[in-house]
């Protein structure tokens, strides 16, 4: 393990070399981890720092302990996906479960601030996904997302795009996200809003900024979604 000046605590070298090997693919979605007893052979550390680093992972969702059987690499799902990253529900109602609509998608150099929130090089292309998103059958969020296309290469060319991208760029691409930066704000509806959504201009809307973050810290996704919040919530449990 690491004892450069720059020094981290043992378990978080650990859960480092985990994380590393969870992104380069050594062990795949749905694939079990060696044992505690194994790891700890294998890096020269105690069982209880290993156990310490998987508990962090597990905090995560990067890994998921299956009672009696062992520890494995989290899976996306396209349900789990949905579940943990759309927030959107009627009032003291559960999460609802959106479907896609009215997809377009396509390939084009990237612009200034999707260089800066992505963090790309100039020059760099990205994929533009437009697409509705439908609860309950109407039309309830307007969605554009922009992803890197060296991260994810000819992903405009597999269409259509399922429901939940996060399960299809783990299984397809290698790429786990594992934390998303959100930001909110109200708005009101505008032009290219009222076109997709049963709303007027002017009407309030709910405006979402959300940057996906892979495993490896890289920032994988751009998505800004405008929410009719008419009749739906952002629903959020604090614990």
């Amino acid at each position: 393990m690491d004892a450069s000046p720059q020094y981290r605590p043992l378990y978080r070298q650990v859960y480092d070399f985990l994380v590393k090997q969870i992104a380069e693919s050594a062990w795949r979605p749905s694939e079990a981890l060696p044992s505690e007893q194994a790891l700890a052979g294998q890096l020269n550390v105690s069982q209880g720092t290993v156990r310490k680093a998987l508990d962090a992972l597990a905090v995560e969702k990067v890994i998921e302990r299956r009672q009696g059987k062992g520890t494995f690499v989290a899976e996306h799902t396209q349900e789990r996906a949905l579940f943990r990253f759309f927030r959107l529900s009627e009032p003291g109602s559960e999460r609802a479960t959106p479907t896609s609509a009215d997809e377009s998608v396509r390939r084009r150099a990237a612009r200034a601030p999707e260089l800066r929130r992505l963090r790309l090089d100039a020059g760099e292309q990205v994929v533009e996904v437009v697409r509705t998103r439908m609860v309950g059958g109407r039309p309830a969020v307007f969605e554009r997302i922009i992803l890197p296309l060296r991260q994810f290469p000819d992903i405009d060319r597999r269409l259509p795009l399922p429901n939940a991208l996060y399960a299809m760029f783990q299984q397809e691409y290698g790429v786990n996200i594992v934390s998303a930066e959100e930001e909110l704000r109200a708005d009101v509806t505008r032009a290219q809003d009222a076109r997709r959504l049963p709303l007027a201009v002017g009407a309030p809307l709910l405006h979402i900024d959300r940057v996906a973050i892979a495993i490896d810290g890289s920032r994988v996704e751009w998505r800004i979604s405008r929410c009719d919040t008419s009749r739906l919530v952002y629903a959020v449990t604090l614990s």
